[in-house]
């Protein structure tokens, strides 16, 4: 049931590091603009609430163009802690609030390496949850990805601790990640999977091939 996310990476992405800039470390891939021509705020400096419901549409649009029902999925979470953690099967709100299948929690793997910058206080502890699209309540999971820099709800958490969080796809060897409200990032290891993305997003739209 548990995969290595090292042991796929390697021979997926063989030299990619799973760390925010997906699309800077690998040759196919886009990157895409949310909510292109929508400020965030309202003249009157309240958020402009619009423009998070286009930004959600898109980034679920993306999602459901890269998963089906039947690819295997790899729910990836980097949360990154100034000590590492010592408990090796804790919980993060990630698995607790938005995993459907209670009995998949058990399957949870985690590990915890130094970061990627060479920074000695901090460390990623990195969690993989193996899944199905259906196990995931995969429409709040992606809002709360693109609300992390406001307080709208649903909501990982606030601060430094709050996670990165990858879904890859398996079955057909492609990576999603939305780093916040302003866009995401997809690579893959054959351009035809994600071409559809392409003729969809084509305006706002940077494509690596």
């Amino acid at each position: 049931m548990t995969i290595d996310v090292d042991q796929y990476v390697n021979k997926a992405f063989p030299g990619l590091t799973l760390t925010p800039s997906l699309y800077q470390q690998w040759d196919i891939g886009i990157h895409v603009e949310f909510g292109a021509g929508f400020y965030q705020f309202k003249d009157n400096g309240g958020l402009n609430l619009a423009r998070f419901h286009y930004v959600y549409h898109q980034a679920l649009t993306i999602f459901n163009e890269i998963f089906s029902y039947s690819d295997e999925i790899l729910l990836v979470t980097n949360v990154y802690p100034y000590k590492p953690v010592e408990s090796k099967k804790k919980r993060i709100k990630v698995y607790n609030r938005y995993i459907k299948n209670k009995e998949l929690k058990y399957h949870l793997k985690q590990q915890t390496r130094p970061y990627v910058f060479d920074d000695d206080d901090v460390y990623i502890s990195q969690f993989s949850l193996k899944c199905h699209k259906q196990d995931i309540h995969y429409v709040s999971l992606i809002k709360a990805a693109c609300n992390e820099d406001f307080r709208l709800k649903p909501k990982f958490g606030t601060g430094y601790n709050y996670p990165d969080v990858f879904f890859i796809n398996l079955t057909k060897n492609v990576i999603f990640f939305i780093y916040d409200d302003r866009g995401c990032e997809v690579i893959a290891t054959n351009k035809e999977t994600i071409k559809s993305l392409d003729l969809k997003f084509r305006n706002g739209i940077d494509n690596r091939k």
